[in-house]
């Protein structure tokens, strides 16, 4: 499956689905070869029905303002780039709206694939 993103944009975006209790919401999430889980905004974690901060797993990151420790969420599913992961571990800590994602899409999405970015064809895939 291979999915469009705008290279103007200046970062690689997909168009993602988070399925919770409560149903499911289109995510923004940034492809990142650098974030080894998948991250997710505490918003569309709660919209789904999850509630992040009573989650006893937490996890330490590295952010522009530090280290910080977030929580740790399984999620029911999540589709990205033409592919499903179930009982899937994310980690909820919301970037800054400018960035204009709901998070990021990390190497623990993507391993045991191929990840392709084609950046004349403004498409990437994940095989």
């Amino acid at each position: 499956m291979t999915d469009p993103f705008d290279p103007r944009r200046g970062l690689v975006v997909v168009q993602s689905e988070l399925f919770g209790p409560s149903g499911s919401v289109v995510v923004r999430l940034a492809v990142d070869t650098g974030a080894t889980m998948t991250t997710l905004n505490v918003a569309s974690l709660r919209f789904v029905g999850y509630d992040p901060f009573s989650s006893s797993s937490r996890m330490a990151i590295a952010t522009a303002s530090g280290r910080e420790h977030v929580p740790r969420v399984s999620v029911d599913r999540i589709k990205a780039i033409g592919h499903e992961r179930g009982d899937f571990p994310v980690l909820a800590h919301t970037l800054p709206p400018s960035t204009g994602i709901e998070g990021l899409l990390g190497l623990d999405y993507m391993q045991a694939h191929v990840l392709r970015i084609d950046f004349r064809l403004s498409t990437v895939s994940l095989t």
